[in-house]
């Protein structure tokens, strides 16, 4: 089965895995986005993007996720790889210090399905992350405990990053995020990402967003893109 046909199975096997746990304790969405954008770059060559999630959750606390996405930015780059497809893996603990200031830490892996040529710097990566919220705001820390994304001698980079989200008139809300990516060694550097965005509930537990991303890396493109989200 080639990687485009196995993403597609992908997503209808979570479609319908989401409407059967539905009513399990199990959360879950789809998600049709105009660009898959990931800390201020595009994934998909500024394409539209099909994403899908599943998430369990105990009364402790501890969760444990999966999350998937079509993607473009390794074929874009390598006419010899073939990976069309992003497949996460995570798992952590929740919890909360008050009734407004919570807490998340846990551990996320990217992997990425295909074939690759020889020699390649495989893409797969694990971060471990800790992040708390206070009211409307939000911090994040993410420690890459591999190379970052196929780049050589990038264990050790980080990722920190903060946000603001204001909900208004019962549907809407506003939000926006700032974040600074720390690459180590000789071959990546550092950059910022920034967004602002508007996103509204809409009946039967969907909702759309509207962003504006933009980053500092000189000749990079800023992009406004817009997503619609069907949760479970």
């Amino acid at each position: 089965m080639s990687t485009t046909h196995a993403s597609r199975a992908l997503f209808v096997a979570l479609s319908l895995g989401l409407a059967s746990v539905a009513n399990a304790g199990v959360s879950g969405s789809l998600t049709l986005a105009s660009d898959y954008l990931f800390r201020g770059f595009t994934q998909t060559d500024e394409k539209p993007a099909l994403q899908g999630g599943l998430e369990w959750e105990s009364e402790s606390g501890f969760y444990v996720g999966t999350w998937g996405s079509s993607i473009s930015w390794l074929s874009d780059a390598d006419a010899d790889i073939s990976s069309q497809l992003e497949l996460d893996g995570y798992a952590g603990y929740r919890g909360s210090f008050s009734d407004s200031v919570s807490w998340d830490v846990g551990v996320l892996h990217y992997w990425y399905p295909g074939t690759f040529p020889k020699g390649f710097n495989e893409a797969n990566t694990t971060e471990v992350y800790a992040g708390i919220s206070a009211g409307l705001f939000s911090v994040k820390y993410s420690y890459a405990v591999t190379d970052l994304f196929g780049i050589e001698d990038s264990d050790g980079s980080s990722y920190l990053e903060a946000g603001i989200d204001y909900g208004f008139a019962e549907t809407w809300s506003v939000g926006a995020h700032v974040g600074k990516q720390f690459i180590s060694g000789e071959y990546g550097e550092d950059y910022i990402d920034w967004s602002v965005g508007l996103s509204k509930s809409l009946p039967g537990d969907f909702s759309i967003d509207l962003k504006y991303v933009d980053t500092d890396v000189d000749g990079a493109d800023s992009t406004v893109f817009a997503a619609l989200t069907k949760s479970f």
